[in-house]
């Protein structure tokens, strides 16, 4: 098959993937970055997986989130739980991996190749499952910084590793675009849960940031 007919999907580890570019010194432009996996092939589905702070007022990342909704993303949430731990740091405790590979097993016989944007190496045992049913696995995050923001043994297991920062001219957000979000205001690839605003204008909205918990 020609990788111009490949039926692709992404699966996005969306705190991974706003930690991996947040170190690259990028933010990611999500209609880009759809742009790019068409050029490719066959686009399916593009999935981004995130966790949701309930019981707060209104969160900055939440433009990020609603036009990832209106611009061919299907995002997965579910509730999360903030805590403090015992250095009285505020931390947020959600995990979205069952989630992920939940998806990526039922989509399995329909698709040709999934690109896996995350570096954790709990995915390990999924892409050996989606190998085994005849899927190409890619992967996307990266080495080019110190530590590796991937776990060795998902970088071994994947059919190609994708370096993020190879990707940082085709999928970044233009430094001179304002952004929907303050900067350092939020957690990474969470959203405090609140009614959906009006449709937003613009598709460079990056991530959030902040520390978290059990990913």
């Amino acid at each position: 098959m020609s990788p111009g007919t490949e039926r692709i999907a992404l699966f996005i580890d969306g705190a991974n993937l706003y930690a991996t570019a947040k170190t690259l010194g990028f933010d990611i432009d999500y209609k880009r970055l759809l742009g790019e996996f068409r050029s490719r092939g066959y686009l399916l589905r593009a999935y981004y997986y995130t966790a949701l702070v309930e019981d707060q007022e209104y969160s900055s990342i939440r433009p990020l989130i609603d036009w990832l909704d209106y611009n061919g993303f299907t995002v997965v949430t579910k509730a999360a739980k903030e805590f403090t731990d015992s250095l009285g740091r505020r931390k947020v405790k959600g995990n979205m991996d069952i989630e992920l590979a939940v998806d990526a097993m039922e989509l399995a016989p329909r698709i040709d190749h999934i690109v896996l944007f995350s570096g954790d190496g709990d995915f390990r045992s999924l892409v050996e499952a989606l190998q085994r049913r005849g899927v190409k696995v890619s992967v996307v995050s990266t080495v080019s910084v110190q530590p590796a923001m991937i776990a060795d043994e998902l970088r071994r297991q994947a059919d190609e590793f994708i370096d993020l920062a190879h990707l940082a001219q085709r999928v970044g957000r233009d430094p001179a675009e304002r952004p929907l979000r303050a900067p350092g205001t939020e957690v990474p690839g969470f959203v405090r849960d609140r009614p959906r605003p009006p449709r937003p204008a613009s598709p460079s909205t990056p991530g959030a940031g902040d520390d978290f918990a059990d990913r």
